[in-house]
């Protein structure tokens, strides 16, 4: 004769997310080890207890953007209007543009998309080396180059 099982009891509702008050504290990443730092709200520079680093603290209100290192695909944090920004991993030194200062192509070969710089007539992919014109002179984004 089968026996009867009871259900599982309904788990109570998650209980939703809210992160610890800091007080008063804010992150940055340290510039020589990377490594995330937390600092007192007022703060000018923060020194790192790892590698004793001392990092820069923007002042507050400053607008901050990302970009990634051509060189060590390290995730770099700049401030917004800077023209360069130079890695502290490997000291590449990475052109810092605008949203509004380049535009997109689909590579004429592998279709990946390419991103350039205003007024470049063509642009080279990384991927498959071809060289997709970039539209500057009217044409499609599709006409290809030969191989370089």
């Amino acid at each position: 004769m089968p026996v009867p099982l009871a259900p599982y009891p309904t788990p109570p509702p998650p209980v939703p997310f809210t992160p610890p008050s800091n007080g008063g504290q804010s992150q940055i990443v340290c510039s020589g080890c990377r490594n995330l730092l937390l600092y007192p709200a007022g703060a000018t520079s923060v020194c790192c207890a790892v590698c004793n680093a001392v990092t820069s603290v923007p002042p507050q209100g400053t607008e901050m953007a990302q970009l990634v290192c051509a060189g060590c695909h390290t995730l770099l944090m700049y401030i917004r209007g800077a023209t360069s920004v130079q890695c502290s991993c490997c000291h590449t030194i990475n052109l810092a543009m605008e949203a509004n200062q380049v535009a997109h192509v689909n590579c004429g070969n592998c279709r990946m998309l390419l991103m350039y710089q205003y007024g470049a007539r063509s642009v080279k992919c990384a991927v498959c080396n071809f060289v997709t014109s970039a539209g500057a002179t009217g044409s499609t984004p599709d006409q290809k180059f030969s191989n370089c």
